[in-house]
């Protein structure tokens, strides 16, 4: 069968999430045909995912009706066919609703096909020597293929309509002997680790995935950000993405030349190595940045704002942004006055008020609160979706509030008295302290996480029921 020239590139998806066929457009004249076989500029605008392939392999098949597989290898393939034609079968081996889909289709030179991590691909030779080819996104080794997955070619309940009978087809003895579907153990999905698992962020994200066996938590103790032996010694092959929860956050502390070492030490030197891992290992980045990137002489603060950083906090986590932003696949969520498990300042006004303190606040800070609850959801939300990566703002909603306005619904909420509360600037607060300059404007707009279909919780919610757990404690 004459292979058919000049095809537009087109892309078919088909009854197996992810798996897409191509059509490929081939040049032929008197002297034979040319096709561009794999063009990630052209294939990234149909959809592919770059999945970034670091091998070729080839298989020929000296007779038709030589078949292969169902192997389901632990990396993602693009298919296409060298000379020859083949038919083609795929299965879905991976955890999930879609576990069992089939699809079958004819290739020849004209064709390719993407087939992701966990899909069983096997294939039936048509024509005497067929080239079949894999371009591959992780490099072959002998431990690899102690995880793989693999379906018997005859499963009945796959039913694959091969075209030569398998009893009179070139199989090999250990594809006769391949499992049915019922007996196959599905093929997990990467795993998401979470590094400083064990702070305020950490601690919301243990309880928002709690029951998942895909996401896995590391404290200091399981992985220390201070050495290199932590990322050389894990196997990142197994790792679609980390989320770094991690940060040095003593805005005050950052001031003094041992705080600002530490700093400089959490807040760029391991998120770098954040980064180059993520890029050499293909991993999509989830890092947490501050209001404090900025000088807060503007009203609000969009993403795209350049960053102004006023003290040493704010300088490292402005140079953490620029690190993950190399990151092909990253998510950089801002967020500003974080409140979660632990000392905070919704806290600390909720003990002065049950003690009967009216402290003095301040009150030419304006900004939102964003409780770690939201902030988890909103990471969790931005990696279900698959939204496009970037900057995210992710604060909870309402209207900007200064720490005095906060204080005094806290004092409320409390059973205490507004009224106790006595606001007061900036700098008559700090009058005679030590302290970090700080941004007096902190206002996140959260216009572009609520388009990606995120709405986080007006601030009045959470408030309220991180109260009641504070003061029933």
């Amino acid at each position: 069968m004459p292979i058919e020239f000049s095809k537009k590139l087109t892309a078919h998806h088909t009854p197996i999430p992810g798996v897409v066929l191509y059509d490929l457009p081939v040049h032929g004249d008197n002297r034979g045909w040319f096709k561009e076989n794999w063009q990630r500029e052209k294939m990234l605008a149909l959809g592919l995912p770059d999945f970034a392939p670091v091998q070729n392999n080839i298989s020929f098949n000296e007779k038709a009706g030589t078949t292969r597989g169902i192997h389901a290898e632990p990396w993602d393939k693009f298919i296409s066919v060298a000379t020859g034609r083949i038919f083609g079968a795929w299965v879905d081996l991976r955890e999930g609703p879609s576990f069992g889909a089939v699809f079958t289709a004819e290739l020849d030179a004209s064709q390719a096909i993407f087939i992701p991590r966990g899909v069983g691909n096997a294939f039936q030779t048509l024509e005497d020597n067929t080239a079949y080819t894999y371009l591959v996104n992780d490099h072959w080794s002998a431990d690899a293929q102690g995880r793989y997955t693999f379906l018997n070619l005859a499963d009945e309940s796959a039913a694959i309509p091969w075209p030569v009978p398998l009893d009179q087809a070139e199989l090999s003895e250990k594809d006769k002997n391949h499992p049915r579907l019922a007996d196959v153990a599905p093929m997990p999905p990467k795993k998401t680790l979470v590094v400083g698992a064990d702070g305020q962020l950490g601690t919301a994200l243990r309880k928002l995935y709690d029951g998942d066996p895909s996401v896995e938590f590391a404290g200091r103790a399981e992985f220390d950000l201070g050495t290199e032996e932590s990322f050389t010694a894990r196997t990142w092959k197994n790792y679609a993405t980390i989320i770094n929860a991690a940060a040095y956050t003593a805005v005050d502390a950052a001031e003094t030349p041992e705080g600002r070492r530490a700093a400089w030490a959490i807040n760029v030197t391991a998120v770098a190595r954040l980064a180059r891992t993520a890029v050499e290992h293909n991993l999509t980045l989830v890092h947490v940045s501050s209001d404090y990137v900025f000088d807060g002489t503007r009203e609000i603060h969009p993403e795209d704002e350049p960053v102004s950083p006023l003290g040493v906090y704010g300088q490292t986590k402005a140079a953490g942004d620029a690190a993950v932003s190399v990151v092909p696949r990253h998510y950089i969520v801002r967020t500003s006055w974080v409140i979660g498990d632990g000392n905070n300042f919704v806290r600390t006004m909720a003990s002065l008020a049950k003690r009967g303190i009216a402290p003095q606040v301040v009150n030419d800070q304006t900004g939102r609160l964003s409780f770690t609850e939201d902030i988890a959801a909103g990471i969790r939300h931005l990696l279900a979706t698959g939204a496009p990566y970037g900057i995210y703002n992710l604060s909870n909603d309402g209207p900007s509030q200064s720490w005095a306005d906060i204080a005094a619904d806290v004092f409320e909420l409390s059973g205490g008295s507004r009224t106790a509360v006595t606001g007061v600037s900036t700098e008559e607060y700090f009058q005679g302290k030590a302290a970090a300059p700080r941004p007096l404007n902190s206002l996140l707009p959260l216009h572009k996480i609520q388009a990606s279909g995120f709405q986080p919780r007006h601030v009045k919610e959470p408030l309220a029921d991180y109260l009641a757990d504070v003061l029933a404690d």
